[in-house]
């Protein structure tokens, strides 16, 4: 069972948008916050990104420069701007003309200077329900990937370069696939990155041999009728042992998380099958259709039956 799927599975709500970014010294774009997550990738050239809104994490970030083959992942989609230089006066990205040649748009603005193109755009993901392994992320990650430094991630970013740069036969279907990739690769190698020796939260406990295994055992069966105990054999540690690690690396009890993953799990079903109720209340360890919309509806304001047909309307 691969969690980071999973997660990131259970938060998507459409296929990622994006668009090419072509800058000529002076130049610089003001981008809107957007629902979901944000991303860059500087595919030539060097820029800067510049932090705006509120909150304690953009607060801290001054201006951060970027080289080619760098990534950016902000986490909750929060406005920036892109420029050549921290000191050139935006526009907004609203006001640029985009060009809607395949396999993406391009967006082409500034004067007749040094030369920066990026691949920007977002991964639609539900941040009102986010899952609280990406809630506990950074609000931005940068990731360089020169110098042989995540070469997965380097290998994915070369492989959109020059689909861009070169479209050929395929590149339609290639470009939006790499893109959708690119967004495992991102947090894998901000997983990796963190040292095991001072990592916490849930970079901690995907590696933890006690916790992993019971995160493991709930996305693998959520129907299973664990409890505390059961979960705590599993790790090999007492009840009590295993529940405090379990909450001090997860963010919440066991049966919390337990709760949580079964309900995600039968939005996901109710979105995107044609499961009766009946189906959805069994695949999530309900005894009936009453328990399972009771409980729905205690976490999602409304019954099933409604959130799928505001679902499928949306």
């Amino acid at each position: 069972m691969d969690i980071l799927t999973e997660a990131l599975g259970s938060m998507r709500t459409a296929y990622p948008s994006s668009v090419r970014t072509e800058g000529r010294a002076p130049w610089a774009l003001r981008l809107p916050p957007v629902l979901g997550a944000g991303f860059h990738v500087v595919l030539y050239g060097t820029c800067w990104l510049i932090p705006l809104g509120s909150g304690p994490e953009p607060a801290r970030q001054g201006p951060m420069a970027l080289s080619p083959g760098d990534v950016v992942f902000l986490r909750d989609g929060r406005g920036h701007v892109l420029a050549d230089h921290p000191d050139t006066p935006p526009v907004d990205a609203r006001q640029c003309v985009k060009d809607s040649a395949p396999p993406i748009g391009t967006v082409s603005l500034g004067g007749d200077g040094a030369r920066t193109s990026l691949l920007c755009g977002n991964y639609h993901l539900d941040q009102g329900r986010p899952h609280p392994m990406v809630r506990q992320l950074p609000a931005l990650i940068h990731l360089p990937t020169r110098h042989g430094r995540h070469p997965e991630l380097a290998a994915a970013v070369q492989l959109l370069g020059s689909e861009l740069e070169n479209p050929r036969i395929g590149s339609t279907g290639i470009v939006p696939a790499l893109i959708d990739s690119l967004l495992l690769y991102i947090l894998r190698a901000w997983f990796e990155d963190q040292p095991a020796a001072t990592a916490a939260g849930w970079a901690a406990a995907l590696r933890d041999a006690a916790v992993a295994p019971a995160l493991v055992a709930i996305h693998e069966a959520p129907a299973t009728p664990w409890t505390v105990e059961s979960l705590a054999d599993r790790a090999g540690l007492s009840r009590a042992a295993f529940a405090r690690r379990f909450t001090t690396m997860v963010g919440e009890p066991p049966m919390a998380y337990l709760t949580r993953w079964r309900m995600t799990t039968a939005a996901r079903l109710l979105r995107e099958s044609e499961a009766p109720l009946t189906s959805v209340a069994a695949q999530t360890g309900y005894g009936s259709e009453y328990a399972f919309a009771k409980a729905f509806k205690r976490e999602f304001g409304q019954a099933p039956g409604g959130y799928r047909r505001e679902a499928r309307a949306a």
